[in-house]
């Protein structure tokens, strides 16, 4: 029996999203039926797994050179489980479930524009015939993965503090909603496939890790988690700042010139 080698590698990145995958699942099991704070924070970790699996699909495919459009699709329907219907339940089982109907719809709403933004990443990571394009540095909106991390971070941190976070019902909708908004925006954010070093990258990352190692000397390391995953958005708005302002200026029409000071 002859076997293609070559053929055999476009399992392997697959098997890493269909682990993604797993660990989602797991989480939702974790968070049914009244679950306590250690299922809670047990299902938090295993969407933080999720990441890393999901991190690491990728580099593979690359690696072996077996990208393919079934590969962007997979990974795409398992972070609408890993870190977007995941997640959710994770959130609302935590903290939102006290807000009863508007905790289901703020839930949604980030479960919601998490599926949006995955289709759009689809649509524009394709060309027209079907096939995946090159990685580009900057990616539209606010990675799905990205804005579970925050989630997961707030999560990890009360746990942290004794639950004094979970309390927190209108905080933690308002960064729901915020989350489900970054991420359908056309707000563009680094995706660290094509980094090269500039002065402004090496600023945004040494305040990143700088700022994020003195949190977890002074505080603890789940908070400064949650730091370094809000300094990713951060910078991100603060790029699409810059960005717009040099736009505007470019786009602005030249003053004209005082006839009497010409003359």
């Amino acid at each position: 029996m002859h076997i293609n080698l070559r053929k055999s590698l476009f399992i392997l990145p697959n098997l890493f999203t269909l682990s993604s995958i797993f660990c989602g699942f797991y989480a939702i099991v974790l968070c049914r039926n009244s679950p306590t704070e250690d299922d809670l924070y047990r299902a938090s970790l295993l969407i933080i797994f999720a990441m890393f699996f999901d991190m690491v699909d990728g580099r593979v495919a690359r690696l072996t050179r077996t990208q393919s459009a079934f590969g962007i699709e997979i990974d795409s329907l398992a972070d609408v489980v890993s870190f977007g219907v995941a997640p959710a339940l994770l959130v609302y089982a935590w903290s939102l479930s006290a807000l009863n109907l508007l905790g289901i719809v703020t839930c949604f709403a980030y479960l919601a524009c998490g599926a949006i933004r995955l289709a759009r990443f689809n649509v524009l990571a394709t060309d027209t015939s079907g096939r995946p394009k090159k990685p580009s540095k900057y990616i539209l909106g606010l990675p799905i993965p990205g804005a579970a991390g925050v989630i997961v971070s707030l999560i990890a941190a009360n746990h942290a503090v004794n639950g004094e976070l979970a309390a927190a019902h209108g905080p933690i909708a308002a960064v729901m909603l915020s989350l489900a908004f970054f991420m359908v925006s056309t707000i563009k954010f680094r995706s660290f496939k094509d980094l090269r070093l500039t002065w402004r990258t090496a600023l945004s990352v040494t305040f990143a890790v700088g700022t994020g190692v003195l949190i977890t000397v002074k505080l603890h390391v789940a908070i400064a988690l949650g730091w370094m995953l809000a300094s990713y958005v951060i910078i991100g708005l603060v790029e699409s700042m810059i960005g717009l302002v040099r736009r505007l200026r470019r786009t602005r029409p030249p003053k004209e010139e005082d006839p009497a000071k010409a003359g």
